[in-house]
């Protein structure tokens, strides 16, 4: 049989009806799959070699096509961009290098009419050192109440010259930086968790509240569909800022309860922030970026009074192995049942190596990795997790270029590169830049169709042929392998929302479910297995042989099954 056999083709294009029936589905999110755009790397509409508002507009018929439901949008605010963006200068402007706020307007309104969701980031964690705020708080000196805003200590030691605690920055250093004080002479230190150029807010001042809930409203007026919330984990901090005591601070996030991430305050915020968000029609979501220990602690973010989704960060980082995937799955479905919220489940992002990357490594590498690894492995590792994902229940995100099967670049000259971390030794890996090299559109052109004016990271030669117009009418490429998957998910009612999935006895090394009656496999293992045919293929990610009513499952590969 063919590798893409699907009982519903990929649509090509959407009826007014079809747009009005998604504008209306109630609890649209819980089972959405969002399509992250990074808006440096998706299209560039002049030429200059960076991506744009009006490159994404013109390429949204091409999201609406491939069958997402919401279109999440990386910031394009006003910012100097010493990470990317998320550095905000002015919440309620957007950077010239994007466009303007008429760009954002048309752009929201021109993606509602293709039955299209736009979410955007917030950042409310920081600011960018930029921000009238904080350049306020540094020209006004000690003890002025602008600088009660961020957090501002005096220094220890004889002369102050020592951090105020021993907090280490995510990026690498302490998470303290002196500033000079207006006379000239070396004052009080400041917080970032980040970046130097990005200080932390502090939300123990209601200004700080006050400014975000305005903020929330200026965009929800503009007509988004909701938000992502950078570092939702983030925000409030321990009383006292107390010293951690450990100067390996980065190895323990993501295992335990920072003073500074996952403050039990945060939860206090959002309620508040939900109360806004309900007042508004059309179903408005918050998204939350939170780091947490455990899946458990991730679903205090979604209660019912506080976020919608929150990322399934644990499942990004499982490796490629049945028993590993079907641990963290069924602890997430328990973890979200009594909170009533969806599970989400996300395979790359603009933050991490490309999933065909990562899984043409061996496990255990991070994921951070600059090494190729063994490419054919990787992409049919990659479109196997993929349909694992899109069956299981919930909500399901796809980062740009990950349907074309896009490695990651990981031979970047170090002279292009641009993470902020990298150039900050003791850091993350700074090798986030391999993941935002923008995609290709066509074979053939400067910068393969993303724009006339080359791209802002060198693009790999060969990137052409794996571009939306060399995989689109493939029945064997990755491109229409997604654009199949979505079809068949929105076409088949077992798919999509729900709570829970019932195992299937397996080989080891596979993974089998039932949701109604549509069956998943998936093997993970480098042999093929038999498994029984459970009914008619929908779809599967490689070449499945049907006999005797038994299938024979390449490695590697995951098949859809109805019994309808």
């Amino acid at each position: 049989m063919s590798q893409q056999h699907s009982a519903a083709p990929a649509p090509t294009s959407t009826t007014d009806a079809a747009v009005a029936t998604v504008a209306r589905r109630r609890d649209w999110w819980r089972d959405a799959v969002i399509y992250q755009v990074y808006p440096r790397s998706f299209a560039d509409s002049n030429g200059d070699g960076m991506g744009d508002l009006e490159g994404i507009r013109s390429r949204l018929p091409y999201l609406r096509d491939l069958g997402v439901d919401a279109v999440w949008l990386s910031p394009f605010y006003a910012s100097p961009q010493a990470d990317a963006g998320y550095d905000v200068a002015d919440y309620r402007a957007v950077d010239p290098m994007f466009g303007t706020l008429l760009d954002a307007d048309a752009l929201i309104r021109d993606a509602r009419g293709l039955g299209l969701r736009i979410i955007v980031d917030l950042v409310p964690n920081h600011s960018s050192d930029q921000h009238e705020w904080f350049k306020r708080a540094l020209a006004e000196g000690p003890g002025s109440p602008s600088r009660d805003r961020y957090h501002f200590r005096p220094g220890k030691g004889a002369n102050g010259e020592l951090p105020p605690n021993d907090w280490e920055s995510i990026f690498g250093g302490p998470a303290w930086t002196r500033v000079t004080e207006p006379d000239g002479t070396p004052g009080e230190w400041y917080l970032h968790l980040f970046a130097p150029e990005q200080p932390d807010f502090n939300w123990e001042h209601p200004a700080v509240g006050d400014e975000f809930r305005s903020i929330l409203r200026f965009w929800l007026d503009m007509g988004v569909d909701g938000f992502r919330i950078d570092v939702a984990h983030g925000m409030v901090k321990a009383e006292g800022l107390p010293d951690l005591g450990n100067h390996e601070q980065l190895k323990l996030l993501g295992n335990d309860v920072m003073p500074f991430f996952d403050q039990d305050g945060v939860h206090d915020i959002y309620r508040q922030w939900r109360l806004i968000l309900d007042e508004y029609s059309g179903e408005r979501i918050f998204v939350a970026e939170a780091w947490t220990p455990t899946v458990e602690r991730t679903a205090n973010y979604v209660r019912p009074d506080e976020l919608h989704q929150a990322f399934n960060f644990q499942y990004l980082g499982t490796h490629w192995d049945a028993e590993e995937l079907r641990t963290v799955i069924d602890r997430t479905l328990d973890a979200m049942r009594p909170v009533g919220a969806p599970a989400t489940w996300v395979l790359s992002n603009h933050d991490v190596t490309r999933h065909a990357t990562r899984f043409a490594n061996p496990a255990g590498l991070g994921t951070q990795i600059r090494l190729a690894g063994d490419r054919e492995l990787g992409l049919r590792r990659a479109r196997a997790a993929t349909l694992l994902m899109l069956a299981l229940p919930g909500s399901a995100y796809v980062y740009q270029g990950e349907e074309l099967g896009l490695p990651d670049v990981v031979d970047l000259p170090d002279e292009v590169r641009q993470d902020p971390a990298y150039f900050r030794g003791a850091g993350q890996d700074g090798f986030r830049d391999g993941c935002r090299v923008p995609i290709p559109w066509t074979r053939e052109g400067s910068s393969y169709g993303f724009g006339d004016g080359g791209s802002w990271l060198p693009q790999p030669a060969g990137w052409g042929e794996l571009s939306i117009e060399a995989q689109t009418g493939d029945p064997d490429s990755t491109l229409e392998l997604y654009r199949s998957a979505l079809a068949v998910r929105r076409d088949q009612a077992d798919l999509g929302a729900g709570d829970a999935v019932e195992w299937l006895r397996a080989p080891e090394g596979v993974l089998a479910f039932r949701r109604g009656e549509f069956v998943c496999v998936a093997n993970t293992t480098g042999e093929s297995v038999t498994t029984p045919s459970y009914g008619r293929v929908l779809l599967a990610s490689g070449e499945v042989e049907e006999t005797a009513g038994e299938a024979k499952v390449p490695a590697d590969t995951t098949v859809w099954w109805t019994r309808g």
